[in-house]
């Protein structure tokens, strides 16, 4: 399964209703072990429990033999749990002479919600672990994605169960980022931009920007950005992505140099489960029509040519901001010529649903572009903003959406 896509996914069930954590943790692991993309066998979720310094059974599921209920592991026999707060999944042979009597051999163990502190030392207050078949770097991988979808999710609810008490705060962080949010519309030589952003709730994760230096004419810098938490947690790490980027446009950084530094400033700023996904694209005076792009794990922009009814996708060139402070990006380059239509959007278009849950999907979002193309990038974003809006009236989820049409008419 497609990280982001199995990121999205907790997402998704994080979303729905849950009496407690641990009713969603046991929902979130079901649905894991149940997956034949993922090809784990089972199971189980310990609690940290202070009092007898170690990890309570909360919920076992899959095809291994029953442990009895609210068994306990003690910390110092597995010393290999204190790494977890540094390296978030760790691969190990089970020690516990019951537990190997219950046929766990091998597992892979992932750290999940909140850090605690305990006798000086940093702990998760939850741990899953699995056992497959074969556990390698690929189960690796994916288990720490689950961990930080899972972490943030959890992180969520908790910010939402404070919500009550910071409505004020909310109403006034919402008319900020409305207030730092550009103009609609800008124009760069040949180049008409629009662009629109919906918050789903009173603020949101999903940005966008126009980057300019006074004076310089040469270049303007169109950024797109969805952090990938919910609420207010989105909003802050959302405005200071944007923050950060109009800083480093400042020094006509190379591309690949400023969102370099960028990522290693979300990285430290940020807890690790939190991650931007980014299109950055530079704009040129260049007869010829170049431009210059980077794409940081985000939706691929369509490329939609004046003389041609197929689109091109421009795909990532590196991974999301926060989660890798070594990740290099790469940049690459395009032409747009006359009548070329470049859509940028957030997964709250082509991922908003209808009634019957279906996805509005990429396909129709690039049959909206064709019955536009000739109108201008105003009409473009607004048509397809607008039957986003009445497909997804009645829908199963709804998110941030934002939109930005670059056309260039000369």
């Amino acid at each position: 399964m497609q990280l982001r896509k199995l990121y999205r996914t907790i997402e998704t069930i994080g979303s729905q209703k849950f009496e407690s954590d641990e009713e969603l943790l046991q929902h979130v692991l079901s649905e894991i072990v149940r997956n034949e993309e993922i090809s784990i066998k089972g199971g189980r979720i310990w609690k940290f429990d202070p009092r007898s310094a170690g990890y309570e059974l909360v919920h076992q599921i899959g095809d291994m033999d029953p442990i009895k209920a609210h068994y306990k592991i003690k910390l110092k026999d597995y010393p290999i749990f204190l790494e977890l707060p540094k390296v978030r999944t760790v691969l190990a042979s089970e020690n516990d002479q019951y537990l190997r009597k219950r046929g766990i051999l091998k597992y892979s163990a992932t750290g999940v919600g909140e850090k605690i502190q305990w006798r000086s030392n940093a702990l998760y207050r939850y741990v899953m672990a699995f056992n497959a078949d074969h556990l390698g770097e690929s189960v690796t991988s994916t288990l720490n994605i689950i961990s930080a979808a899972l972490s943030s999710v959890l992180r969520s609810r908790k910010i939402e169960r404070q919500a009550k008490v910071l409505e004020r705060d909310l109403d006034k962080a919402s008319e900020i980022q409305r207030s730092i949010l550009p103009q609609h519309e800008m124009h760069f030589h040949a180049y008409e931009i629009y662009g629109v952003s919906m918050a789903d709730r009173l603020v949101g994760g999903d940005f966008f920007d126009y980057l300019q230096i006074e004076g310089d004419t040469e270049r303007i810098g169109i950024v797109i950005g969805d952090a990938t938490s919910k609420g207010l947690s989105a909003a802050v790490e959302a405005l200071y992505v944007s923050g950060a980027l109009r800083m480093g446009f400042q020094f006509q950084t190379k591309i690949s140099v400023l969102l370099s530094r960028v990522n290693k400033l979300v990285n430290k700023t940020f807890t690790e489960e939190h991650f931007v996904s980014l299109f950055y694209t530079e704009l040129t005076d260049d007869k010829n029509g170049l431009v210059l792009y980077a794409n940081c794990g985000h939706n691929n922009p369509i490329l939609l040519r004046g003389n041609s009814d197929q689109p091109e996708l421009l795909e990532a060139t590196g991974q999301v901001l926060g989660p890798f402070p070594n990740e290099t990006y790469k940049t690459e380059s395009i032409l747009m010529n006359r009548e070329d239509v470049l859509l940028l959007y957030t997964d709250g278009i082509s991922e908003a649903t209808n009634e019957k849950g279906e996805f509005y999907g990429e396909d129709r979002l690039f049959q909206r572009i064709l019955e536009a193309r000739n109108k201008s990038a105003r009409e473009i974003t607004q048509h397809i903003l607008e039957d986003v809006q009445i497909f997804n009236s009645s829908g199963t989820q709804s998110d941030d959406k934002t939109i930005v049409a670059i056309k260039r008419n000369g």
